[in-house]
This record gives structure tokens, sequence and C-alpha cells, in this order.
């Protein structure tokens, strides 16, 4: 989408962008549309609750990953999209390639996380 950029400092945006249903809802008909069936789409919502509640803005000061899938740098998914910071369409499809690329289906990455604590 459009809109416009600020100069300078970047401000995280408020809770306008953190919309956990649409976010959700967005998520559940694209793993549909990649194949999975609705048991990767729960392994998702607890990955994601875990990583970041879904929140669009959250961002972690420790490690510096950002947004729903806790990209790291966020800036990774600039790859997908430049509205990587407040487009909640663009982190969930970042998510969902990353996830089918390193792990397969969400209910192996959340495995993972569950193992490890993290994916």
């Amino acid at each position: 989408g459009g809109g416009g950029s600020s100069d300078g400092g970047f401000v995280v945006p408020g809770s306008e962008v953190n919309n956990v249903a649409a976010a959700q809802y967005f998520a559940m008909v694209q793993l549909a549309s990649m194949g999975y069936g609705s048991d990767q789409g729960n392994c998702l919502i607890w990955l994601w609750n875990r990583e970041s509640g879904w929140r669009t803005n959250a961002y972690n000061a420790s490690s510096g990953a950002y947004g729903i899938p806790q990209a790291l740098p966020g800036s990774k998914m600039a790859n997908y999209a430049a509205d990587w910071r407040t487009n909640y369409e663009t982190q969930v499809m970042w998510g969902l390639i990353y996830i089918s690329g390193r792990y397969g289906t969400p209910c192996a990455a959340w495995a993972h996380s569950e193992s490890v604590g993290w994916y």
C-alpha cells in the first residue's frame, strides 16, 4: 500500500496496526491457499502468540527481532515488501515463506520452538 513516510527516526506505530483478528484471519487464508490444513493454523497461532502476540509492532529490544513473526533483524522482511514495519500482511507472508522454507510446516516450527524456545 501507499501512505506517507516520515523523515528521521522511526516511530513504532500505535495500536491501529495491531489488528490481531485480521492478521490471524489473513494468515489462515494464506495457509489454506498454500495447501496446509487447519491443524497447521493452530500451530501458527500458538507460535506467533508466543513470539509477538500477533502484534505488528512487537519489538524485542534485546535481540532486535520485530513484528508478528519476530524477524531478526526485522529489516529482513523488506525482501518481501517495503511496508514491513506496519503491514501485517507483509509480515505474515514473510513469516509463512520463512517457516515453509526452514521448517516445512508451522507445526514443525512450533515443535522446534517448544523444544528450544525459538524458531
